[in-house]
């Protein structure tokens, strides 16, 4: 699409926006352009009354309302399984929504990090999120490992931003039959770098190593075909372009051929049992066979009230809609940014190609990058600062609009 660097251009643009209704779903913050979609989502306004119709439930029934009420605590996270599917491209029993994000990634660890002497090493990204880093580092301890033997962390080439995709496949291949683990983000927080997961995966599975993403900046903003693309796992959290609150509760998908293999070792809990015998209360874990299986206790149900709620407009939005209005609200953005920016105070280190970033862009600053972020506070234009030098960006379809684009890049203009 071709765009024009004008207020009038911006208005048609959301004049023409079929999705443009959905702002009115979302408590905005007064006077404010807010960018930081993909550190915590806007609160929907469905979100309240969905918390409270649990409250109320709760006053009235007490522990009854696991069976009684508008939403039965007992299979409350079944509520959000079709539309969880939906969202990340799965079959219904692959997804489940439980824990947090990192706790649920240790748990999927446990299952899917299995080190042997011949076949121990992890690939992931260089400067992945610290929590990723974490997890990956205290994993390979955990089997009494040295990280620096374990894991391959890739970096981009000498004088670039982002990896290349044919730099990942060769460093799998080069690895060999000594990877047990290909782990990556779906999205790189910092650079906003898009990962071809199919391939990935397909290179994962072509050395005999397991293929698992953290899709913490993916889910619901990229169109997902985890089931279709043959991830063997993924997890990702809420409250990001999900908009489920604060420490929102998280989702997990775990592909079919391993969702039915019950032999696959994993941390054993009271709600991963078998839900026919359950209640039985007796030893032995016999695991659910699905993703159900590496639940560990019953339903968080308010932050998953709200969860829900967000999950209902993304139902009605649909994914390929939300995708294709951010590519053109991105790529506006852009489009703005680097007309303005004539003394090159900056670089747009995201990667131009649609097909290799969601709505994210990342601006790395040369230098004074902190004193930019600042004149947009005074804007009162929220963005996302990140250390030593980039400010992050983050148009999100469900709520930003393109004259909020224009009104952005003309306030970096000044």
């Amino acid at each position: 699409m071709l765009f024009q660097n004008s207020l009038g251009f911006a208005q048609r643009l959301d004049a023409e926006d079929s999705l443009a209704h959905f702002r009115d779903e979302f408590h905005l913050l007064e006077d404010k352009i807010y960018l930081c979609g993909n550190s915590l989502g806007l609160q929907p306004k469905a979100a309240r009354a969905a918390v409270e119709q649990e409250f109320a439930d709760w006053q009235k029934y007490g522990v009854e309302a696991h069976f009684e009420g508008k939403n039965p605590w007992f299979h409350y996270h079944k509520f959000l399984t079709e539309k969880t599917a939906s969202v990340v491209g799965a079959l219904p029993h692959e997804v489940v929504v439980m824990n947090n994000l990192t706790t649920n990634l240790h748990l999927l660890m446990v299952s899917f990090y299995r080190p042997t002497s011949s076949r121990y090493k992890i690939i992931m990204e260089g400067r992945a999120f610290p929590s990723d880093q974490y997890a990956m580092e205290t994993q390979v301890r955990h089997h009494g490992l040295n990280p620096d033997d374990c894991i391959v962390e890739l970096y981009p080439r000498e004088g670039e931003h982002t990896l290349r995709t044919e730099d990942i496949m060769a460093a799998i291949l080069e690895h060999g039959e000594r990877v047990a683990l290909v782990m990556m983000g779906g999205i790189n927080y910092f650079t906003g770098q898009a990962f071809d997961m199919k391939l990935i995966t397909a290179a994962a599975h072509s050395i005999g190593a397991y293929a698992g993403f953290d899709l913490a900046h993916a889910a619901g903003n990229l169109v997902l075909q985890l089931h279709q693309w043959d991830v063997d796992f993924a997890c990702w959290c809420s409250y990001k372009y999900l908009n489920s609150g604060p420490g929102g509760t998280s989702g997990v998908f775990i592909h079919d051929r391993n969702a039915k293999d019950t032999s696959i070792p994993r941390f054993g809990g009271w709600w991963g049992h078998d839900e026919g015998s359950r209640f039985q209360m007796l030893k032995g874990f016999k695991p659910t066979p699905s993703a159900e299986g590496w639940q560990l206790s019953n339903a968080q149900v308010f932050p998953m009230a709200i969860h829900n709620a967000s999950l209902e407009i993304f139902e009605r939005a649909g994914m390929q809609n939300l995708r294709s209005k951010s590519e053109k609200l991105t790529g506006f953005l852009e489009f703005l940014l680097e007309e303005g920016n004539t003394k090159m105070e900056f670089e747009i280190i995201t990667p131009k190609n649609i097909r290799e970033r969601g709505c994210q862009l990342s601006l790395l600053y040369k230098e004074n990058g902190r004193a930019a972020f600042d004149r947009l506070l005074q804007n009162n234009i929220l963005a996302d600062w990140r250390e030593p030098n980039v400010i992050r960006m983050g148009p999100t379809p469900l709520y930003n609009t393109f004259v909020e684009m224009w009104q952005t890049a003309e306030a970096m203009k000044d």
